[in-house]
């Protein structure tokens, strides 16, 4: 059995500078955890093509791939799509499609860097001397662990994020709703064209902040009486105004929402509530999949877990499938404090997976202050 490490949500190229391996600290320790495994899965969200042109994501990638196919030459990568790079895997999907011998997808698909996209055959090259393929949605690490990297469970969630919502619509355009999916094949058919229209947006030119996830933030800020203490042009009396008026206006807006059949949507967006919805909504996709009690690990929603003091029933889905989340690399400053490791959204976060062992969570940032993580200048 290989050891293998099983990283989640890079964002290389994030228009923000959040993605903390542009940085020559991080890599390194990213780097150093790789001494005695065999295979690194980078789970989805590798590249950030959503906040403009694919070649800027691609060269803010170049350094770290150049430097991970040294120190792991001879060994395996996989890449697995996820929802800001699905275009990855754009082209495979297309053939795959136009194929009249094309069979269901299924939960796991593996091919090559060449095959997959002009970009990931980039990347691929970049590593090398170490080998890079493509999995998707997902690959079985053994028998009982599955990694994926998570973003079907959009489709159950119960917060209203863009994303949520142009899924919910789509669903509900093509009469397909999620209390009905059985396979890969119905998550694909409703999340891959949202997917599809904002990569061709951001691929003319920088995204405005609703197709970048920024505007979702900025409501969640507003309705938590903006808990960072930020200040706007209109002073904080203004901003204490707005958001008392979008906290009052919400809960009618979700009412309307879940009226119009766009979703089941809960009027909760604290940051707990964040953590439950996600889980549940994993959980769920782990059911609908028939994915039983297996270790299903997965990113996406950027919070690592479970941690020590977490509800360990909240990381068990419905049919028994337990939940890890591998966390993010990318330093997001609404979610993190300041005091190193503290916050379960702190970069760094990946998942050791062994010969028989259930799968380890390791926090390779901890130590890292936030001086050194807080997003560059791009």
């Amino acid at each position: 059995m290989r050891r293998t490490l099983v990283v989640s949500d890079l964002h290389l190229g994030a228009g923000s500078g959040a993605d903390v391996l542009r940085r020559p600290g991080p890599r390194a320790a990213l780097i150093d955890a790789l001494e005695d495994v065999e295979r690194l899965v980078l789970l989805g969200d590798v590249l950030e093509l959503r906040h403009g042109p694919r070649r800027d994501a691609l060269a803010a990638a170049r350094p770290f791939f150049e430097e991970l196919g040294r120190a792991f030459a001879g060994r395996e990568i996989v890449v697995v799509a996820g929802n800001h790079d699905h275009a990855l895997v754009e082209s495979w999907l297309r053939r795959r499609d136009e194929s009249p011998l094309a069979e269901p997808l299924g939960l796991e698909q593996r091919f090559s860097a060449q095959d997959a996209s002009a970009m990931l055959a980039t990347l691929a090259a970049w590593a090398e001397p170490a080998h890079l393929s493509a999995a998707f949605p997902g690959l079985w690490l053994r028998q009982d662990v599955y990694a994926t990297h998570g973003h079907y469970l959009d489709c159950h969630l119960t917060i209203p994020t863009m994303e949520r919502l142009g899924i919910g619509v789509t669903a509900r355009a093509l009469g397909r709703p999620a209390n009905k999916f059985a396979n890969v094949g119905d998550y694909e058919a409703v999340t891959a064209p949202v997917f599809a229209w904002i990569d061709a947006v951001a691929r003319q030119a920088p995204t405005g902040s609703t197709l970048n996830g920024q505007s979702t933030v900025r409501v969640w800020r507003a309705l938590a009486g903006d808990r960072n203490g930020r200040s706007g042009t209109g002073g904080r009396t203004g901003i204490d105004l707005r958001s008392r008026a979008l906290a009052g206006a919400f809960p009618f807006a979700i009412a309307a929402l879940n009226k119009a059949g766009i979703g089941s949507f809960h009027a909760d967006i604290s940051t707990d509530e964040l953590r439950r919805a996600g889980l549940r909504a994993m959980g769920e996709v782990a059911a609908r999949l028939g994915l039983g009690d297996a270790h299903v690990i997965f990113g996406h929603t950027h919070r690592a877990g479970p941690r020590t003091r977490d509800l360990a029933a909240e990381w068990r889905g419905p049919a028994g499938a337990r939940l890890v989340n591998a966390g993010c690399w990318t330093y997001d400053t609404y979610f993190v404090t300041v005091n190193p490791g503290e916050s379960p959204y702190w970069p760094g976060g990946a998942v050791l997976v062994e010969e028989d062992a259930p799968p380890v969570l390791r926090r390779l940032l901890d130590a890292h202050p936030a001086e050194e993580l807080r997003p560059l200048p791009v």
